[in-house]
């Protein structure tokens, strides 16, 4: 295993100096941006050296992995970040586990979250998650809702017992007038934030930007950057 960890010491050291170089050049300081590392499809075991490295956030966006890997790792001091698009009937188990949740896009999505926070006597970090490719749906292609409706999700997850309003995500999208324009995608989505902390003020996180583009991110003022290949490297899905 030590090769493993060397491998991800050296991946990790090389996605600091990208972060602190973007805030370098954004005029930020390096304090200012979380590094959430998104652990999908691998092991506890690499979880477990992330945190001996120091990484104190990860993410995971499938329950049936998350779940069994949080709780080998439940000795560990990590803050746990759900990213995927979330179905009703898995809320429960997320909730046993995950301090934030970044894909909140719906209000029965809302509803079921207060509900089980509550039932775990848990307070719930939520994100909204923006879609900035959203269609006559109000939905983009990988969820998340459109920039209109963030007002009136945001004020029911901010009036839910239970939860906590954090903040705002985004992916960047493959379609839309944003394609291909991922600083501009940020950009709109920190405008958003503005919009939205004058209302909520401590809804202060802003999540956007992984491997391909987190300079781009830091560049627009996001506070959170989620980086999954870039550290871990490429490996096929499970199942």
């Amino acid at each position: 295993m030590t090769d493993r960890k060397d491998e991800i010491a050296a991946n990790l050291a090389k996605v600091e100096r990208r972060i602190a170089d973007a805030c370098a050049a954004a005029g930020r300081a390096r304090d200012d941006v979380t590094l959430i590392v998104v652990t999908k499809t691998y092991p506890a075991g690499d979880v477990r050296m992330l945190a001996e490295l120091g990484v104190r956030h990860v993410a995971e966006n499938r329950d049936q992995d998350a779940a069994p890997k949080a709780e080998a790792c439940s000795d560990l001091p990590l803050t746990w970040h759900f990213v995927g698009q979330l179905q009703t009937n898995k809320v429960r188990s997320v909730v046993g586990y995950a301090d934030f949740v970044q894909s909140v896009d719906r209000s029965r999505l809302v509803t079921a979250l207060s509900k089980e926070a509550g039932r775990a006597g848990r307070e719930l970090g939520c994100l909204i998650q923006v879609a900035l490719d959203a269609g006559a749906s109000g939905r983009g292609e990988r969820g998340g809702v459109a920039p209109d409706g963030v007002g009136e999700l945001a004020d029911l997850v901010a009036g839910a017992p239970g939860l906590r309003l954090a903040g705002l995500m985004t992916v960047a999208p493959l379609t839309g007038e944003y394609a291909g324009r991922e600083q501009a995608a940020f950009e709109r989505l920190m405008d958003l934030s503005t919009d939205l902390r004058r209302s909520h003020p401590a809804a202060t996180m802003v999540s956007a930007g992984m491997s391909a583009d987190l300079e781009q991110a830091v560049a627009a003022g996001a506070t959170h950057v989620r980086v999954g290949s870039a550290v871990l490297g490429v490996r096929p899905r499970l199942g």
